[in-house]
Formats: structure tokens, sequence, C-alpha cells
């Protein structure tokens, strides 16, 4: 086994941890249906932090051609994954035996939580690039991180629902054309 295959073991189990977290969130929101009132920015999310963990996961084989790593660069590409995973703890509730579930509400009373472990991380993603691959990543993907740590940051503070609303649909989108331009094969 060479250095990375060792390395990414661990990656490999937490984002299968979030991937995990998100699917049973996800069933138990459809077991508990009649007592769950949907909002469906919380399940976009759901979505589109699944589609994150592929995403980071099918990036991770870039770094198979990495021979030298230090405890440093490690840590860094593992906290992604760390926050990868407290993101999808976060996104959906624990729905009890009994009860209503308003995914609203849950989504505003974590709003700061979930947006502020987005923020980070992004910012993570960038160090990454700086610390294991020697500067930060091209003009594309630069700009669409940088975006996305200022909208964000912003849905960390604001409540109104429409921007939330707008903000999951652009980061969708835009998160379907990062991968469609940065990922789409696997080089």
């Amino acid at each position: 086994m060479d250095e990375f295959g060792y390395l990414s073991v661990i990656i490999s189990v937490i984002l299968g941890l979030s991937i995990a977290q998100l699917l049973q969130g996800i069933s138990q929101v459809i077991n508990a249906r009649d007592r769950v009132r949907m909002y469906w920015p919380t399940m976009a999310w759901t979505v589109l932090l699944l589609l994150v963990d592929i995403q980071a996961w099918w990036a991770m084989f870039g770094y198979r051609n990495r021979h030298a790593w230090t405890f440093v660069q490690f840590t860094i590409v593992l906290f992604e994954a760390i926050m990868l995973y407290l993101l999808a703890a976060i996104v959906l509730p624990n729905i009890p035996n009994e009860g209503e579930v308003d995914l609203r509400s849950n989504y505003f009373r974590h709003a700061s939580w979930f947006f502020g472990s987005l923020v980070v991380l992004l910012l993570d993603s960038l160090l990454k690039s700086v610390v294991v691959s020697g500067g930060l990543p091209g003009k594309p993907d630069l700009a669409f991180h940088l975006f996305w740590i200022t909208t964000a940051f912003i849905a960390a503070f604001v409540r109104n629902d429409r921007y939330h609303k707008a903000f999951v649909c652009l980061s969708f989108a835009l998160f379907m054309a990062y991968i469609a331009l940065l990922f789409s094969s696997l080089c």
C-alpha cells in the first residue's frame, strides 16, 4: 500500500459516515413524514451535501501519485472530511418517535452553525490547495470558493426566507457547474 492509499482510509471512512448520516436523515424524514413539516431548502441542502461528499471523495483521487506527506498536510485534508461530516450531522434533525418536527424551524435554529461550518470547510479547502499543492487554485476554482464563502457567510447571519431559498438554488446550480467544469473526469 502506498502512502496516500494508507492515509486515504480514514478520509474515506469519515466521508462514508457523512454519506450514511445524510441517508439516515432522509430515511427518518420519509418514515416520519406524517409528523414532519417539510421545508424544501433543508432537503435541498441535504442532497447538495451528498453531492459534495461524493465530489470530495472523487477529488481525493488527484492525490494518488503524491508520496510525500507531512502531518500538517494530512490534517488539513482530513479536516475537510470532518467538516463535511459535521455539516451532515447538522442539516437534518434527529427525529424523535413522537411529536411534530418542523424542518424550517430547525433550519433557522442551526443556520449560524451550518453556514459557519460551510465557511470553515471552504476556507480549509483553500488552505489545502496552498499547503498541499503549493498555491491557490486556478481562477474558476478560486472564484467559486470566494463566492460561496461570501454567500455562506451572509447566510449565517441573515434569516430572510427568500435569501435562503435563492441561496440553495444558486448553490446547487453553481456546484453542478463547478463539477462539470473542474471534475468531470477522473484523472
